[in-house]
């Protein structure tokens, strides 16, 4: 679990990126600091050529002076035998020389160096031919030889011979590997050590998250991550909890949704089984005694047939209806639209049915009425509920209003009707599925279509309300806000 965490990832990567830089820069400076003895060693010897030159002509009657330069180059050899010499013309042919195992592989020097290292009078690192290693550089100091103001050739003196090089290579490279090392050892477990402090503290906040989720996972619900500060851990734990309280939401929701479900399933199947069983006591009673019955009884069975069977139609209608709703499986279409022509049409067809039942209605509905934005057919489907529930508890005799009016922000619709009324404690359980006041005892209703009309008008975001005086007066109140853009009907 270690080897697979990431800070354990994180802290392999941090210490090979410091091996690599350490010895990237181990190397580098070893290379600086070589080059830097190299420079300071040619400046140091850049006039030794020029005063070999002032001790002895290399040249006498335009020929080499072997006698003389011989006793000069073993002379400064013997003082310094890091040094080899060479005598040129003025081309780079190699003349004569003074070398320890006198194995030189090469017969010419490239010149330009020569040349350039003589312009420069030696201020500039230049590096030149060795002789006895091929394709090599190596630093020296250079001097001009002329004889009558006539060029007669040079003196190429290598300042580190090949041996001297060998031995200098293996003591700097051990001086620098001991010295390196050590620095680049103290230096990597400082370093790698306050490293593996900040990764620490940069990965706390994703084992806080980590921790949270696995707590979460486990079936600890309620278990939160904790936040401070505002940092992107910060935003990312508050993002998570927030996806916990909608997970939790969702949840809850979900388990109401099976308990509605449940309660359904009952209530449908209690619902269903009643007019089903009248249906089918007259069908076999019927069926049984047809040629006995009279027609005035055929005609009673069938229309308490026809009545059970319209009941059971309406019940499962809304049934499918409010499942719908309440499943958000029924999109609104929502378009501007101005009740007056709805609310008229409505009153007149109740009115009809009212008068049947002695019962009277009156309609209050402005000319002048806002913009409002409905799914005109489930607004219908919400005022035909609520005046099919004002006829179904008016006796006769009794009154029916509908009315509209509005304020500065919405639109409010009223059915009142007169009648025994709901009692206090029964109004607020009175929009509730299969809901039925304790004082009506009606059997028309199927007990959905005030949960219907809720869910509806909740849908609009607006809000349904009720106020009862028991013996006197029922008022059913709709609110709907205005249109965005407010207009009103002349």
């Amino acid at each position: 679990m270690i080897r697979h965490s990431l800070f354990f990832r994180l802290a392999m990567m941090l210490l090979g990126l410091m091996l690599l830089v350490g010895t990237s820069y181990i190397l580098i400076t070893a290379s600086a600091a070589r080059n830097y003895f190299l420079e300071t060693t040619q400046k140091l010897n850049s006039s030794v050529a020029e005063h070999l030159i002032h001790e002895v002509n290399p040249f006498k009657g335009g020929k080499v002076n072997e006698e003389a330069l011989g006793t000069i180059m073993h002379s400064m050899m013997a003082v310094n035998p890091a040094i080899e010499v060479y005598l040129l013309d003025a081309k780079g042919t190699i003349l004569s020389f003074v070398v320890l195992d006198k194995k030189v592989k090469q017969n010419t020097v490239d010149i330009a160096p020569v040349k350039q290292f003589i312009a420069d009078k030696g201020n500039e690192f230049i590096r030149g031919d060795d002789p006895r290693n091929p394709g090599q550089k190596v630093i020296f100091s250079a001097s001009a030889v002329r004889d009558n103001n006539t060029l007669m050739g040079y003196v190429y003196i290598v300042l580190q011979s090949e041996e001297y090089e060998h031995v200098t290579s293996a003591l700097f490279g051990s001086y620098f590997l001991r010295i390196g090392t050590i620095g680049f050892g103290i230096t990597l477990l400082v370093s790698f050590s306050l490293g593996l402090l900040l990764l620490y503290m940069l990965t706390k906040g994703i084992r806080k998250i980590q921790s949270g989720v696995q707590s979460f996972e486990s079936g600890q619900y309620q278990s939160r991550i904790p936040v401070s500060g505002t940092d992107e851990m910060a935003q990312l734990a508050t993002s998570i909890n927030s996806m916990a309280d909608t997970i939790m939401h969702n949840i809850d929701d979900l388990k109401q949704v099976d308990e509605l479900r449940r309660e359904l399933i009952a209530n449908v199947s209690h619902d269903l089984r009643s007019p089903m069983a009248v249906i089918h006591g007259f069908v076999e009673t019927y069926m049984m005694k047809k040629d006995t019955l009279s027609s005035e009884d055929q005609k009673k069975y069938l229309e308490a047939i026809l009545i059970n069977s319209e009941k059971l139609r309406k019940l499962v209608s809304d049934l499918f209806e409010l499942s719908k709703l309440e499943a958000k499986q029924l999109a609104l279409k929502k378009e501007p639209y101005v009740l007056n022509e709805m609310l008229h049409e409505m009153c007149e067809q109740f009115a009809v049915i009212a008068r049947n039942k002695g019962i009277s209605m009156e309609g209050e509905i402005p000319q002048k009425m806002p913009l409002i934005s409905i799914d005109s057919a489930l607004i219908s489907r919400a005022l035909h509920n609520l005046l099919d529930n004002a006829i179904n508890y008016t006796g006769a005799g009794g009154s029916i209003k509908l009315s509209a009016k509005a304020d500065d922000h919405h639109l409010h619709i009223h059915v009142s009707n007169t009648g025994a009324g709901i009692s206090e404690n029964d109004i607020p359980h009175i929009f509730n599925r299969y809901y039925k006041a304790s004082n009506q005892k009606l059997q028309q209703s199927t007990g959905l279509g005030l949960a219907i009309a809720k869910r509806i008008v909740t849908l609009h975001n607006g809000d349904i309300r009720v106020k009862s005086l028991p013996g006197i007066e029922t008022m059913f109140s709709i609110e709907l806000p205005f249109h965005s853009n407010l207009q009103f009907s002349e």
